[in-house]
């Protein structure tokens, strides 16, 4: 039977390769060379890479060879805790200034925060008299009550009302009621001392409030809304 080599009449260049590697270990005087040709499988070392040096890279604690680093890693350690201590308040402060600047910006300027409040003069106000005044784009009810309505809304059933409040839950002096001018039913503007109990009535849709603000009768789901208010003096109210 014939050979491999024999069929194909001649070695391979990977077979040459090998051949001639295997002679010069078996011959180390022989001097061969490796073909020019010579076959992608065969690793010719490189002796021109340079080696990276990290050395700047490294604390100082490290540099040595000969000591351990487990010496100096509770020292590392701190410094690490140190550094990241320090980060994270630098941080948290400029988040916190930033955050103070924001809510800063989006506050209501002076002019803004000064309409927001308003001193009434009660004794403008004649007695069984409803006044309106407007207070944030809102139509504001002041009402001077006689001696005979005070009496009537406080007899109120509470448990017959939708809204059930007492009338000195909604009052701070019996004489004077202070409520927004806005209906609850559809944000109408109700008519004072009209309807049929005497105190607002909105004609848009048929509600009915007492002389307290409290919703009688109609589709109007609750009582006129009481807005924050002190008694500055006996004849001035603040709102707001």
């Amino acid at each position: 039977m014939m050979s491999i080599a024999a069929r194909s009449g001649a070695l391979s260049p990977y077979m040459q390769a090998t051949k001639q590697t295997v002679k010069s270990l078996v011959s180390p005087g022989a001097q061969h060379l490796v073909p020019a040709a010579a076959p992608g499988g065969i690793r010719l070392a490189h002796t021109d890479i340079k080696i990276p040096d990290f050395t700047d890279y490294r604390r100082p604690e490290v540099l040595n060879p000969n000591k351990s680093s487990q010496e100096s890693s509770e020292e590392r350690r701190l410094f690490s805790y140190l550094v990241t201590g320090a980060t994270t308040v630098v941080g948290v402060y400029t988040a916190k200034t930033v955050v103070s600047q924001f809510v800063s910006s989006m506050s209501a300027s002076a002019d803004v925060l000064a309409l927001s409040k308003i001193e009434v003069k009660l004794s403008d106000i004649p007695e069984g008299k409803n006044m309106t005044f407007k207070w944030r784009g809102k139509p504001l009810f002041v009402r001077h009550r006689t001696e005979k309505e005070i009496a009537a809304e406080e007899a109120v059933n509470i448990s017959e009302l939708r809204d059930p409040q007492h009338d000195k839950e909604r009052v701070q002096n019996p004489s004077w009621v202070i409520v927004l001018g806005v209906c609850t039913h559809l944000g109408c503007v109700p008519i004072a001392n009209a309807g049929d109990y005497g105190g607002y009535y909105c004609p848009c849709h048929g509600s009915h409030y007492d002389a307290s603000g409290r919703i009688r009768k109609g589709p109007a789901p609750l009582n006129l809304e009481v807005p924050y208010y002190e008694f500055l003096s006996e004849d001035t109210v603040m709102v707001g």
